[in-house]
């Protein structure tokens, strides 16, 4: 019973490797097509929603079946619990992206080069902290989970710096209305991916610890 309930634990850690994968592939497209404004990368990460919608889909069921079949207890109830928690942040990421998509091809102009160095950084960390946040839940390491939250606050200077970025450009009166605000939608949605990678570290810790932003849960 033990080692069926392991390798289902296994395959839940494989799953979420793969939607944490797809979804940096999103994240990582849609900063290209606010740089490049590809249609058809744009169409490609609207219509791939509905694969990583799937997977998140496969994911759940599989932590019910877990949590029906096999009533864990402790941290494997804990495990089970975080695991079908990160999943909804990391498909929340992945509608981020195509929100982002929508967004740059509906700007009458490229962003502001500026700005857009600022966008792209943001993209970049918050892929990394997912990425990093569910290779600490799959190796069980809080303290790259830790580090995870930690970097939440470089997303966050990232989108002071974008939103100082688009004042400035008003003041000059460079670049249009409608850019500058794209610009600052865009960056508004990396921002809540930032917050969505920290939440997925924070469900990490808790699976570890038992405790969630602080808090004892359970």
């Amino acid at each position: 019973m033990r080692d069926v309930f392991q390798q289902q634990l296994a395959l839940l850690d494989a799953q979420l490797l793969v939607m944490a994968s797809s979804m940096q592939d999103a994240v990582s497209d849609a900063i290209k097509v606010m740089e490049d404004r590809s249609d058809d990368l744009a169409k490609r990460v609207i219509g791939g929603d509905d694969d990583i919608d799937r997977q998140e889909r496969e994911i759940e069921s599989l932590c019910l079946k877990l949590l029906l079949t096999q009533q864990p207890v402790a941290g494997d109830l804990r495990r089970v619990s975080a695991g079908l928690k990160m999943v909804g942040d990391i498909e929340r990421i992945a509608d981020q992206a195509a929100d982002i998509c929508e967004t740059s091809m509906s700007a009458d102009e490229a962003f502001d080069a500026r700005l857009a160095v600022h966008l792209r950084r943001m993209g970049e960390c918050a892929c990394d902290m997912v990425h990093d946040a569910v290779e600490a839940f799959v190796e069980q390491d809080l303290e790259k989970a830790r580090a995870v939250v930690g970097r939440d606050d470089e997303v966050d200077a990232l989108f002071d710096a974008v939103k100082t970025g688009v004042i400035t450009a008003i003041q000059e009166g460079s670049g249009s209305a409608n850019g500058l605000i794209g610009a600052l939608m865009v960056a508004k949605y990396l921002e809540r991916i930032g917050d969505h990678a920290q939440n997925v570290a924070e469900w990490v810790g808790y699976s570890l610890t038992g405790y969630y932003k602080g808090d004892l849960i359970g």
